[in-house]
């Protein structure tokens, strides 16, 4: 995008209530204009074509063609940052899947509060959007499981946090892990009870143990616990062990939860033991955190700019000198795995 120069928004939705409420809303920012609306994926193709927007808002749910079809039959063509507007459905993760940047859910049209603040977020998104990078998996990029001994020291930690584009840079990271490494926590800026459908689908499609987390879980080998979306997550050690503290709180560096908030404690609590990851996202939630984990003498590595999302996060990470490895995100995996070995 260039500087001064308005965002161009094409919104998809099948109901003619939702396409004026999204279209009149995310108008009123002085930084986006809406070039059109479409009522359907093949609608929304021909003004693809005709208006070349610079982002498209994108219903789910949708006759003649559903939202995730659409975005995975179009990014190939036409490599557009795309947001995608849902009811609560675990459907999400299967458009960020299919290349959606982000997603945001649909408000109850009759509360006037529920809708102003939906409104809010999508021009938020809207403006991280625009500036996102459309990645496709590399020919030769691993994506390998790594088969690993059950050697590894169960005292070690490994805290992840992420933002826009995390939930697929998570699963890609998780995915590749062994069994026998040791707990780990993930903070992913995240909606109130997506992040209980985001943990069950890890659950179900990677080797490792995922689930929400809950104040008094203790990390256990091979067991991943991902902060609720409302709330902030810490770590205490209680002797050799680690126990998790979800607690709400106002918003620290805009996000409950914070990426901040665990990796401070991760470093208090753990220091030398722990491993520390910070993966794409847009602002700088995790960056001072990650740089108190490395003066603790955590092993710490960043998501580089070519393989993220929005390289935000972990730009601001190692700017301040807290990320000890940069690399690929096909990379980190074995990265971790080496570091935990040495």
């Amino acid at each position: 995008m260039q500087p001064g120069k308005k965002i161009r928004v094409l919104v998809v939705d099948d109901s003619l209530v939702f396409r004026e409420v999204i279209s009149r809303g995310i108008s009123s920012d002085p930084n986006i204009e809406v070039v059109a609306t479409a009522n359907d994926p093949f609608d929304a193709r021909d003004k693809i074509i005709q208006y070349e927007p610079d982002v498209m808002t994108c219903d789910v749910e949708m006759p003649k063609m559903d939202g995730i079809e659409f975005i995975r039959r179009l990014l190939p063509q036409y490599p557009l940052p795309v947001i995608v507007v849902s009811m609560i459905s675990s459907r999400v993760f299967d458009a960020m899947n299919a290349g959606a940047i982000d997603f945001v859910t649909k408000p109850d049209v009759s509360s006037l509060t529920k809708v102003e603040s939906f409104i809010n977020e999508m021009i938020v998104k809207i403006k991280v959007a625009a500036t996102a990078k459309i990645l496709h998996m590399k020919p030769g990029a691993s994506t390998q499981k790594i088969t690993g001994s059950s050697s590894i020291d169960d005292n070690r930690i490994i805290a992840i946090g992420a933002s826009t584009g995390g939930t697929e840079a998570i699963n890609n990271v998780l995915e590749q892990l062994p069994p026998s490494v040791p707990g780990i926590v993930v903070v992913q800026h995240i909606p109130p009870k997506f992040s209980r459908m985001f943990a069950e689908r890890l659950n179900d499609t990677i080797a490792l143990e995922v689930r929400e987390a809950s104040t008094g879980d203790y990390l256990q080998k091979g067991h991943v616990l991902v902060a609720p979306g409302d709330q902030h997550m810490r770590i205490k050690r209680i002797g050799d062990k680690y126990k998790v503290e979800c607690f709400k709180g106002e918003k620290v560096n805009g996000h409950c939860p914070s990426v901040d908030v665990l990796f401070e404690s991760v470093a208090k609590e753990a220091g030398s033991r722990a491993i520390g990851i910070i993966l794409t996202g847009m602002g700088y939630d995790g960056a001072k955190g990650l740089l108190s984990m490395r003066k603790k003498g955590a092993r710490t590595i960043g998501q580089d700019e070519e393989s993220s999302v929005v390289y935000g996060m972990p730009k601001v990470a190692y700017n301040i000198g807290a990320v000890e490895k940069q690399a690929a995100l096909h990379q980190i995996p074995r990265i971790i795995y080496s570091m935990l070995n040495q």
